[in-house]
């Protein structure tokens, strides 16, 4: 099916997974295919108050395939500042024009 093209890239390591999100209307998906993928760590306070959750980002990519600008668009606050180091460390595929989409962390210590 050729509308299938939003497909859903899932990494699971050690409890957290990243999935990387076709991004919102009006803003072409991260075709791109990532490099250098960082996963963020699972910060301790975090994990002794058995906190899970979910941290939405926007990302912009450079044409150089480095993470230009990261915006949080959701997530818990304990979780948001190890999953924008993360994300600002990944390396795209050069292209010819800057893309934008969101990615997903997943924090989940129960996995």
């Amino acid at each position: 099916m050729k509308g299938l093209r939003h497909i859903v890239t899932a990494v699971v390591l050690a409890g957290l997974a990243v999935v990387v999100l076709p991004s919102a209307v009006g803003q072409g998906e991260i075709v791109r295919k990532v490099k250098t993928r960082v996963a963020p760590e699972y910060p301790e306070l975090a994990r002794r108050m058995n906190i899970n959750g979910v941290v939405r980002l926007q990302i912009t990519v450079a044409p150089n395939g480095s993470v230009k600008k990261a915006k949080v668009v959701g997530g818990h606050p304990l979780l948001v500042d190890t999953a924008l180091a993360a994300v600002k460390q990944w390396r795209y595929e050069p292209a010819s024009e800057e893309t934008t989409g969101f990615v997903e962390f997943r924090f989940d210590r129960q996995q």
